[in-house]
């Protein structure tokens, strides 16, 4: 019997497959045994589609059920699961097919067209729709097939999955992740934040990226627990089944919006065990309000694209407001200099990490992925940080200028690099600004060929049609200059400060 990912989730399945795994909001179950058998059908259609261990699967579909049981059928086939968020169009589609060529693209019944004419240009074999509703050719193709297939045996240095993170440079990089990074991490998590069967997680998030997908779902599948699976955040879904609920993940935004209503109390949440906030930097005052008003305090963790969870605050000991918490068992953290010399405690500067969640470097870019590691294997996060005396991990700013949009990356180079473009711009300049609801919002700067020669809506129309909309700016400015230091760097920090108060209450 293989090791596989696969394998070691479905052992960890309840023994009574009946067990409800997902319930919907309109009350539909999903048992245990129906994961099983359907992502068996799926793995049997995607190789009957000629698709090899290793080829990629390319999945740009709504949340649903069968867009997770598709996701086991990728990984029991032996294939490497590459999901994409919604959000992103045609260009982007396009640099994903020919960066990663997947054997297959999964897409929306409504982008069919269009993701056919990209995939044909790329050279993508297939295509196959999934909606929302479990309806495309995807589900009727696999209703076709048998329910039972034995899973491809993997080592665990074998890829379970690439995701994509947005380049500094404005060419996304596919982060490789493998079998072993996606096991290691799911079962740490499992256990340290005391998973069992008696759990029903609350999940509102997305499951194209680590956080809704890797880190919940498979906590709830080694746990044999529940959970409520939400097309979206929606508050009053939400407000509707915590008291069924014991457990919630989510990033800041969720809290925040929780937090706006008189309705959310300690009553609400009286069956809660565990609140877990992340992808974004939790405020002080989100933290403080939210204990005031439930009486919990929320466990914030740190982890990013290339290493899944790395440090969390502990389910049983003191939570530490603006920090994410020591190091997990399995991973080891630092804060090094420039030069890559280990800083003491407390002394601030570039966070890296080590362990078996760790990726194994950035798909086809090896020059990239040397970059990022020391040569005793401690992979450069690009966040700064310091450790505390008790080991705790205080996250103090982010280097190459990365904005957290409603927990998700934007890197500005890549709206940079498409505003200079634009007729009318002599220079660009893109930064986040703190949000009262997305953590923080994209706002960008430009300096003008011209006096009126661009509007603030022309600018952010002509970049909705190109990009995924949380990387779109909330607003845009303009200006005869951007500051600069002696060097002649843009100092964003300084038009940080200028901003600052522009989405305060």
């Amino acid at each position: 019997m293989t090791n596989s990912l696969f394998t070691r989730i479905r052992d960890r399945f309840p023994t009574e497959l009946s067990s409800v795994l997902i319930e919907t909001p309109t009350g539909k179950t999903y048992s245990y045994g129906h994961a099983d058998a359907a992502s068996a059908q799926i793995a049997g259609l995607l190789t009957s589609l000629g698709a090899q261990k290793g080829d990629r699967v390319a999945v740009q579909v709504d949340k649903s059920p069968e867009a997770l049981f598709l996701y086991l059928g990728c990984i029991r086939a032996g294939l490497v699961y590459l999901p994409l968020n919604t959000a992103y169009q045609a260009g982007e589609l396009a640099y994903f097919m020919d960066n990663a060529s997947p054997v297959i693209f999964v897409c929306q019944p409504h982008r069919q067209d269009e993701v056919t004419a990209i995939a044909s240009e790329q050279g993508v074999k297939h295509v196959l729709t999934l909606g929302m509703e479990g309806e495309g050719s995807l589900i009727d193709g696999a209703n076709a097939q048998s329910d039972t297939f034995d899973p491809v045996s993997c080592a665990d240095d074998d890829l379970a999955a690439i995701l994509y993170t947005s380049g500094t440079t404005g060419k996304p990089k596919g982060a490789m992740m493998t079998q072993m990074n996606l096991w290691s991490n799911a079962a740490t998590l499992e256990n340290l934040w005391g998973f069992s069967g008696d759990d029903t997680l609350l999940h509102a998030l997305p499951i194209f990226h680590t956080h809704g997908l890797f880190i919940a779902c498979h906590c709830v599948m080694l746990s044999g627990s529940k959970m409520f699976f939400l097309p979206k955040f929606d508050r009053d879904q939400v407000m509707a089944l915590l008291s069924r609920s014991t457990v919630m993940m989510g990033v800041p935004t969720f809290y925040v919006r929780l937090l706006s209503g008189d309705d959310f109390t300690a009553d609400v949440t009286k069956n809660m065990r565990l609140f877990i906030s992340g992808s974004a930097p939790l405020l002080p005052e989100t933290f403080t309000a939210f204990k005031e008003r439930t009486g919990k305090a929320l466990l914030e963790r740190y982890g990013m694209t290339e290493m899944g969870m790395a440090t969390s605050n502990p389910l049983d000991g003191e939570r530490i407001v603006h920090t994410v918490g020591p190091a997990l068992p399995d991973v080891d953290v630092r804060v090094c200099d420039a030069d890559g010399n280990v800083l003491e405690t407390d002394e601030i500067g570039v966070l890296e990490a080590r362990g078996p969640n760790v990726f194994a470097g950035y798909w086809q870019m090896p020059e990239k992925t040397a970059e990022e590691f020391r040569e005793d294997g401690f992979f450069v996060t690009g966040d700064i940080a310091k450790i505390d005396a008790k080991g705790y991990v205080h996250i103090v700013g982010r280097a190459k200028d990365l904005v957290i949009s409603g927990g998700f990356n934007v890197y500005p180079k890549e709206i940079e690099t498409l505003i200079d473009k634009m007729e009318g711009v002599v220079e660009s300049a893109v930064i986040g600004v703190q949000h009262p609801d997305f953590g923080e919002a994209v706002v960008a700067v430009i300096v003008p060929a011209a006096k009126d020669a661009l509007s603030e809506d022309g600018v952010i129309s002509a970049i909705k049609s190109q990009l995924a909309n949380f990387k779109v700016p909330k607003r845009v400015f303009f200006k005869d200059d951007l500051p600069r230091n002696a060097m002649g760097k843009v100092q964003k920090n300084v038009l940080r400060d200028e901003y600052k108060a522009l989405f305060a209450n």
